[in-house]
């Protein structure tokens, strides 16, 4: 009773919070942009309450996140089509076809009976049917996993995926909390990637894999803050082989390893060249290790083809290259995506490599706040940025001083303004009033630390 007195504006509080993630997961349709943004601002509001105005311990904050999470437990994904498609790889891949070799659209050609595939076939939509998959090896384990229990049902299959997602985010939790701590950093912070409604209703709501791909990533991360570098290799191996995402981070460990700073947190007496080349081979040897039962030629040639889409073809919520088409719509006459789309990929590499061999990352605030950098200079440059996106560079700002990550979680939210009643129409003034509240929060948190440490302690 006295729990009850103490906390009961908190508890009120926190049941009005689930009741909302449930008539979301329940009751709201993607088209109903009104009713999903207001829902968002109230839940976004609610999680800033329990962070950083209620003096919650650990574990009633982390309860809350789990329970959120299960209120979508039963729910088809609602923002999203893209589980249609997991289902389908799954049940082929488990029927011992590689979903690298045939696209949904092709699948009278297969000789195989895929549970519901029509059903699953409309579901993804066109589009995507006519393409191959482009989902790495260990992420269509987790497909594979939800046919083998559950390939009859697709409602079961949905709740199988749920459950692994919920469990390596509970994962990314555990592996948060301990880093922070080795970083001497406040540990509410994990609060903002565990209770961020956007994580909730992106990762367990709609079923995307970015949290279990950032699951191995962070534990990776910690086991070389203790210096076991050989393990945490494997595990950046595998986050490679759910999503490539980490690819990009990989020119930022060269100063960690061949630094002299033994002092630095990340150190190991081994540091050096001969270390770093290890750590390499055992990544691109884990990658290789996973990809193995599907590489062929043709497999070679529609993994890179469909990857290269999201460059040279397709367009959602983008910020630079809108600007880009624009102007090139003014001089040319036409949209100069399949040119803009093989140059900006070049421009995010420079970019990498520029604060890989120019920046310090000798400590683990160095290395993670640069990784930041990246991340979000890549996404600056997509083409394409849906808001599941987000995820990885708004788990990376809670080990850094860098707030403008959650600033962007909530302002992505208004990309869905795209999907209306009368179909497909991305409203670009709300786009640009995204990327002006983010670029301009980023240029703010960084402008008065110009001469300052910016890694210092919050």
């Amino acid at each position: 009773m006295n729990f009850i007195k103490q906390y009961k504006i908190p508890l009120l509080f926190a049941i009005a919070s689930i009741a909302l993630y449930i008539n979301f997961g329940y009751g709201l349709e993607r088209s109903d942009f009104l009713k999903l943004i207001l829902f968002c601002t109230y839940l976004f509001y609610l999680s800033y309450y329990f962070i950083e105005k209620v003096k919650l311990n650990f574990w009633l904050l982390a309860s809350l996140g789990i329970v959120s999470r299960l209120a979508f437990i039963a729910a088809i994904p609602n923002l999203s089509q893209d589980f249609y498609r997991f289902l389908w790889d799954g049940r082929l891949l488990l029927q011992g076809v590689s979903p690298y070799l045939f696209t949904p659209s092709s699948s009278t050609a297969l000789g195989v009976t895929i549970e519901q595939s029509q059903q699953l076939i409309e579901g993804m939509g066109s589009l995507n049917a006519s393409h191959f998959s482009n989902y790495p090896p260990i992420n269509q384990l987790f497909f594979a996993i939800a046919a083998l229990f559950t390939g009859k049902s697709i409602l079961g299959s949905v709740v199988v995926l749920r459950v692994l997602i919920i469990l390596a985010d509970v994962g990314i939790l555990y592996f948060g909390k301990k880093l922070l701590e080795k970083l001497n950093l406040p540990i509410k912070n994990i609060f903002w990637f565990f209770l961020n409604p956007f994580i909730i209703i992106e990762l367990t709501g709609n079923l995307h894999f970015e949290g279990a791909m950032l699951f191995f990533f962070v534990w990776a991360l910690y086991l070389l803050l203790k210096g076991k570098w050989f393990w945490a290799a494997v595990l950046i191996g595998i986050s490679v082989s759910v999503k490539l995402i980490p690819l990009l981070f990989l020119p930022l460990f060269l100063k960690y390893f061949i630094s002299k700073n033994t002092s630095a947190p990340f150190k190991t007496q081994s540091s050096s060249w001969a270390t770093l080349v290890k750590f390499y081979s055992i990544i691109g040897l884990t990658v290789l290790i996973t990809f193995l039962p599907f590489l062929s030629s043709e497999f070679i040639e529609h993994f890179s083809s469909t990857i290269a889409l999201w460059f040279q073809n397709f367009e959602f919520n983008a910020s630079v290259y809108y600007l880009i088409r624009w102007i090139g719509f003014q001089i040319v006459g036409w949209n100069l995506i399949e040119t803009v789309g093989k140059i900006l990929p070049v421009l995010v590499l420079l970019f990498v490599l520029g604060i890989a061999f120019f920046r310090k990352n000798k400590t683990p605030q160095h290395l993670l706040t640069e990784m930041l950098f990246a991340i979000s200079f890549y996404f600056l440059l997509s083409t394409t940025v849906h808001p599941w996106y987000i995820a990885t560079p708004l788990l990376l700002s809670v080990f850094t001083k860098y707030k403008f990550p959650i600033v962007w979680s909530f302002m992505v939210m208004l990309s869905y303004s795209a999907y209306g009643k009368d179909g497909f129409n991305e409203n670009l003034w709300l786009v640009a009033l995204e990327y002006v509240l983010v670029i301009g929060v980023a240029v703010w948190e960084m402008y008065p630390f110009r001469h300052q440490n910016r890694f210092q302690r919050y």
